[in-house]
Parts: C-alpha cells; sequence; structure tokens
C-alpha cells in the first residue's frame, strides 16, 4: 500500500497538502492575534481618553471650588457687609443656625444655589463648563469676626467641595503696627500740624516732632507695619515688615531718633542683610472705637444678639484664674442700653448690680461675676445732664455739679494712689495739656490680674494696665483678650514727688492685643522711676503715635513676641481697619457636598 502511494506520488501531495493546511491555519491564527492586538489597544485607547476626561474634570472640579472662595472672598473686600448674605436654609448654614439673608436685584447671586433645583456661578472664562456654589457659615461672626464658607465646584459630572475658615486681614496681623513714627502731639505739647502727618507726605527733622527710631539692639519677634516711614538703627526684624511710603527707594530711613545715619539693621531672615521693608498699601486707622457701645444694646437682636456690658466714668477690673472678674463701677446705673438714644437701659446681673450695697458695682469690693463670653465691655465717659427738655440718658450724672472736676485726687475707685505724684502735663510721661491722669468723669478703665475666656475691653478715654495681665493656664489655647481705647493705652507706673517708684515688683507682663485708636502705647513716668525691669508683651500692639517705654535707665526693657493664634483667633468684636479684605486661615477638601445633579451627596 506505501509503495503503491509512493508510485501514483500520493504521498508527496498529502504531505504538501498538510504543510499548506498547517501554513493556512499558522496565517489565520496570526490574523486573529492581529485583530485581538488591535481591538484591545483600540480598547485601552478608548478607555484611556475616557479615564484622561474624567481626571481633567476631577481636578478642574478642586479648581472651580477654590474659584468659589476666591469669588467670595472678593465680594467681602468689595462690601464689608457681605458677610450677612446667604441662604438659611442651605445645609452647612443651617447646621449652624446662621443668620443670612439672601441678596436681591443686582446683588443676586447664583453661588447661593442648593439642592437640585439650585443654581451654580459659572467661573470666568470656563464658558460654563466650570461652575461653583458655595454655603456660609456666619455663627461666629459677631463675637470673633470669623467666617466660614463650603464651596462646591463642578465640572461635567465630577464635583468636589472644600471648607474655608475665613478671617478679616487687620490690625492683630501685626505684632508691631503704628500709624505715625513721631511721638504723639497731645503728649509731647507741639503744635506743628506736621507732626499729624507722615514723614513722606511733609513732616521733617526740622519739625522736632520726636520721632522714635528701631535701635539699641531692638528685636522684633513677629510682623510690623507702618504707615509712615520707619527710621531702623541696629535693629533686628526676624518676620515680615512693611511699610506705607510709596516712594521708590525709600522703603525706610537709616537713622537714629537724632536724624543721625547708622547701620546694623537687620531684616527677617528670607531677606538679604539691609534689603529694609516691604512697600504696601496704608492701612487706614478708625477715628474711634466709640461705635463700640453699640455692642450693649439691647434692642439690634439680630445685629447683636448677646449684648455686652456698659460701665460709666471710671471703672476697675481684676481677673481671676477662674473665668471671674472682679469689677467696680460707682458710677454706672444702667450696664446696658435699649435705644439709640440711650435713654433706655437695662442694669442685668450677669454685668454687675448698680449700687452700693455689698457685691454691688459700687461697694468698696465691688461685683465678682462671670467674665462675658466671647463678648465686650464697653467704658463710656459720665454722660452730660440733657438741658432744653431733651430726654436724659440713663447714665447720666444726677446734675452738673456732680461733673464737676477741680482736682485729680480722688476717682473713686482708687486712683490715684497714696503719696503717688500725678502727672497732669505731658513731661515724663503724663495726660499732656493739662487734662487730669485720672479724671473723675472720664471713661477710663484700669485692668490687671489672670485672664480667662474671650473678651474685648474698650474705653472711651485711658486705659491702664495695672499690674500683670496673663491668661490662665486652664483653656490656655482659647483664653483671647482684647484692650482697646480712644486715649493713650499706659502702662501704669506711679511715683512719688521725688520721681521714685511706687511700685514694690518689677518687670511686667502683658498678654493682649493692644490698641490706642487715637494716641499711644505709652509707659506712664517713663523718664523718672529708675529701672522698671522688662516688659513683656505677647499679643499685638496698635498705636497711632509711637510711644516711649524708656528713656535713660527709667522705664522698661522691650520684650515683645507675637501671638501666633491670632493669625486665626480673633478677640471679640475688636477694632478692624477702615478698609479691610478677608484671608484664608485654613482651606481643606471635605466630601463632595453635592452631586453633579445638585442633590445632595
Amino acid at each position: 500500500m506505501t509503495s503503491l502511494r509512493r508510485r501514483l506520488g500520493l504521498d508527496r501531495l498529502d504531505h504538501s497538502d498538510r504543510e499548506g493546511g498547517m501554513a493556512m491555519a499558522i496565517v489565520l491564527i496570526f490574523g486573529m492575534v492581529l485583530v485581538i492586538m488591535a481591538a484591545t489597544a483600540l480598547t485601552v485607547a478608548t478607555s484611556g481618553l475616557k479615564k484622561s476626561a474624567a481626571d481633567q474634570d476631577w481636578v478642574g472640579a478642586l479648581a472651580a471650588a477654590y474659584a468659589g472662595v476666591e469669588e467670595y472672598q472678593a465680594r467681602l473686600a468689595n462690601d464689608n457687609s457681605y458677610q450677612q448674605y446667604g441662604d438659611a436654609n442651605a445645609p452647612f448654614s443651617k447646621a449652624t443656625g446662621s443668620k443670612l439673608t439672601l441678596p436681591a436685584g443686582q446683588q443676586a447671586n447664583k453661588a447661593f444655589g442648593f439642592g437640585v433645583s439650585g443654581t451654580w456661578a459659572s467661573v470666568p472664562g470656563s464658558g460654563d463648563r466650570a461652575q461653583f456654589r458655595y454655603e456660609v457659615d456666619n455663627s461666629a461672626y459677631v463675637a470673633s469676626g470669623a467666617l466660614r464658607v463650603r464651596a462646591t465646584g463642578k465640572v461635567g459630572s465630577a464635583t468636589r467641595s472644600v471648607i474655608a475658615d475665613l478671617r478679616q486681614k487687620g490690625f492683630i496681623d501685626y505684632l508691631y503696627f503704628t500709624d505715625i513714627e513721631s511721638q504723639d502731639p497731645l503728649l509731647t505739647g507741639s503744635t506743628n500740624k506736621n507732626c499729624t502727618k507722615k514723614a513722606w507726605e511733609s513732616r521733617t527733622q526740622a519739625d522736632k516732632c520726636g520721632e522714635i527710631s528701631f535701635s539699641g539692639g531692638d528685636t522684633i519677634y513677629g510682623p510690623a507695619h507702618s504707615n509712615d516711614t520707619m527710621r531702623v538703627c541696629s535693629a533686628t526684624f526676624k518676620e515680615s515688615v512693611s511699610t506705607a511710603n510709596p516712594t521708590p527707594g525709600k522703603s525706610y530711613a537709616k537713622v537714629d531718633s537724632n536724624g543721625t545715619a547708622c547701620s546694623g539693621q537687620v531684616f527677617d531672615k528670607e531677606r538679604a542683610r539691609g534689603a529694609g521693608p516691604d512697600q504696601v498699601a496704608s492701612v487706614t486707622m478708625p477715628d474711634t472705637n466709640s461705635d463700640k457701645i453699640r455692642e450693649t444694646r439691647t434692642d439690634l437682636p439680630t445685629e447683636v444678639p448677646r449684648p455686652g456690658c456698659l460701665y460709666t466714668g471710671p471703672t476697675d477690673i481684676v481677673f481671676s484664674a477662674d473665668g471671674k472678674m472682679t469689677v467696680k463701677s460707682p458710677n454706672s446705673k444702667m450696664t446696658r442700653i435699649s435705644n439709640d438714644a440711650a435713654t433706655k437701659g437695662t442694669a442685668d446681673a450677669d454685668c454687675g448690680l448698680p449700687g452700693t450695697a455689698p457685691g454691688q458695682l459700687g461697694s468698696p469690693a465691688g461685683a465678682t461675676i462671670s467674665v462675658p463670653a466671647n463678648n465686650l465691655i464697653y467704658v463710656q465717659d459720665i454722660p452730660v445732664p440733657s438741658t432744653g427738655g431733651a430726654a436724659q440718658n440713663v447714665n447720666a450724672a444726677a446734675s452738673k455739679a456732680d461733673l464737676t472736676e477741680t482736682s485729680c485726687d480722688d476717682n473713686h475707685v482708687g486712683y490715684p494712689i497714696s503719696k503717688e505724684s500725678v502727672p497732669t502735663s505731658a513731661t515724663a510721661g503724663g495726660p499732656g495739656k493739662g487734662a487730669c491722669a485720672y479724671g473723675a468723669r472720664s471713661g477710663d478703665v484700669f485692668v490687671k490680674g489672670t485672664f480667662q475666656g474671650q473678651l474685648t475691653i474698650a474705653a472711651k478715654n485711658y486705659l491702664y494696665v495695672t499690674g500683670d495681665l496673663v491668661y490662665s493656664a486652664t483653656n490656655a489655647s482659647t483664653n483671647i483678650l482684647g484692650l482697646a481705647s480712644d486715649g493713650v493705652a499706659w502702662v501704669w507706673n506711679p511715683v512719688d514727688g521725688k520721681g521714685k517708684s511706687l511700685l514694690g515688683d518689677t518687670d511686667r507682663e502683658v498678654d493682649a492685643a493692644i490698641i490706642s485708636v487715637q494716641h499711644s502705647f505709652l509707659v506712664q513716668n517713663y523718664a523718672s522711676g529708675g529701672d522698671r525691669g522688662t516688659l513683656t508683651v505677647k499679643g499685638s500692639i496698635t498705636q497711632a503715635y509711637r510711644g516711649v517705654v524708656r528713656n535713660g535707665s527709667n522705664g522698661y526693657i522691650k520684650a515683645y513676641a507675637y501671638d501666633t493664634r491670632l493669625r486665626y483667633l480673633a478677640p471679640p468684636k475688636f477694632l478692624s481697619p477702615v478698609t479691610t479684605s478677608y484671608g484664608v486661615t485654613t482651606q481643606t477638601e471635605v466630601k463632595p457636598a453635592f452631586t453633579s445633579t445638585g442633590a445632595a451627596s
């Protein structure tokens, strides 16, 4: 059989067929592999394109959320009252009990939408592809000036949300802030109008305004700003320093207080030695803090939901570490007012009851009460009695005779002390122009102690720190105090007739954000009393004019350090610049608040 197949040639044909069949099979298999590979590559490429697009949408949604925060900041900068706007029914706002109203008309804002039917605002330049909406939490605004906003960005089907904490940029952003770098004309007795101007405006050394330099090895451990031209001589700034001097290349003067050229200036560590302050826009001081009396009104439940305490005439406050304070204010009749004219008011136990009985404000021991929570104390002058049938201020004196101030020897809360030589002129740290250091009808506040709580004290006239004023170790991270006065903010330093200190201690510490709106932060009797040791300030200092702390061998050596918590934590109802902006203190991504349809996520 085998030989027959060989003879007929069939064995060769069968072999060839087998080889051809195998070749065809290989071609078909290889072709199928190529088709599969091409299909796979196409699938991978297509899915990659989809994934890339999805990734771009995901990244873009976060950028849109950040754009929402920035847009809200811009609205706040253009309208200081914009914190009142939002939808109180939005989930984030409702959960915090925020008091909000929706703006209408031309102020209508699509970003306040929420839910499926709610609107979205578009990111400019995105062709409506990138959108955002935000919800506002203003529940802490009245107490601390803080706002929170939850912004949700949307691109395609991707959504992402961020929560940002915002706070007004203001004086507490600086350890040291001064409007004018010369001494207060009220204290020097100068009548030269140039002494109320900046050096870059028209003031010169010839005006003899008592310009003060940073010198003598001063070290500033925190950010500093002056609206004027600083004099810097052998001083070191450890953090940022800035000036509002607009003259190119004239950010500071390399001279001492006498105008003598000097060297040795060191600016913050990230700058070259002697490079000088940054030149920025002026930060405008308010004219007065007298509008803070409004925070003690009971007839403004929406704007002032928790009124503070009002005290009238000289008032002494001593804090204790347990969150209490003892208040002596014998001229106070009503501790809150109930209308704009102050013809109505209330006397509430939580501010201390007026009167002279034990435990009341006019008693020798005063009234001991809890520190008002997240609130403000305002100390006003004794109002002048009305004339011509006008309605009577509830805290006015009984008669004009009660307002007569023939001497400065008793303000009825313990000042001056025994043997004290009361300064009545500008010499050596007096109040200037014959004014009483301790006026019997002045809105002066005297404060010391160990403080626990969140509070701002504002005085119509002078503010005296009469002893150490330090934070309690209890709740140390949240204790925050603001001290504000229209007049001088004094570090009390009484002396006798021979210029000898009447204080039995040395050194002084003040933990607070301090502002003297119209005058200076100053050591009383700075040119007498001898060496008082070190004045430690942990917080911030804001003043209209530079104040003297040491003169020769008298007064205090400065040791000032910035309380870094002031970057995100403000004293309640503290003063802000006339023009202000809001900065983001923290910003964190959170779970998306909404899906791309607008439904809750």
